[in-house]
């Protein structure tokens, strides 16, 4: 599980991936290798987000792959089976997280208080999807965060309402592993098969960080 975390932390961005037909999953996959961010979180939030990730899993191994709106214990093991190298909840689950612990599936449960912090660090998970970020306070919510946390290794991966104009300002944070957001992959772009436009987003927004 730390090698999952580690890749993320390096790549810093992970694209948050709705998708609408399977068949072309694989083109995406390939745009997001060819835009230098080979990670994508596939959601359940659509009838294709299965299919999709069996795909990516089978053909092509070299995307860190992540399933995410798990919302019960079936779509865990499913991801888990299906081949996903972490999965991502919306909120935290208690039965969800146990079973992702008992699968040593990389799970990073959605958080947004202090008291499902501490839940989630007593189960031992320490990589926490902090959302709906912008709604819950953003960038300030999670420096008053960090104040109690900082030290005691828990990091943030804040998703919702993440965009082009205001990702650096939460990466900027020492409590902040990554962000997932929509706004490199949309779900607009994929539909019209914007391959070329997904990929310079990626570059886009890696050049962005460097810079």
């Amino acid at each position: 599980m730390p090698d999952v975390y580690a890749t993320i932390g390096q790549l810093r961005i992970v694209p948050v991936i709705a998708i609408d037909d399977a068949s072309k999953a694989l083109d995406l996959a390939d745009a997001l290798i060819a835009g230098n961010l080979p990670v994508a979180e596939i959601t359940f939030r659509t009838e294709a987000g299965q299919a999709a990730i069996k795909a990516i899993a089978k053909h092509r191994p070299q995307v860190m792959l992540g399933a995410g709106t798990i919302l019960t214990v079936d779509q865990l093991r499913w991801a888990h089976d299906a081949g996903a190298t972490f999965g991502v909840a919306p909120g935290l689950h208690l039965a969800v997280a146990r079973e992702a612990i008992k699968l040593g599936f990389a799970f990073c449960p959605g958080v947004m208080t202090p008291s499902e912090i501490e839940t989630a660090m007593d189960l031992g998970l320490t990589t926490l999807k902090f959302f709906p970020a912008e709604v819950a306070g953003g960038v300030k919510m999670l420096k008053a965060l960090a104040g109690p946390y900082g030290h005691t290794g828990v990091k943030f991966v804040p998703t919702g309402g993440i965009n082009a104009a205001n990702f650096q300002s939460y990466l900027a944070l020492d409590c902040v592993l990554a962000v997932g957001g929509s706004w490199v992959a949309e779900r607009e772009a994929i539909a019209r098969s914007d391959w070329a436009g997904i990929k310079a987003k990626c570059s886009e927004a890696l050049n962005l960080l460097r810079g």
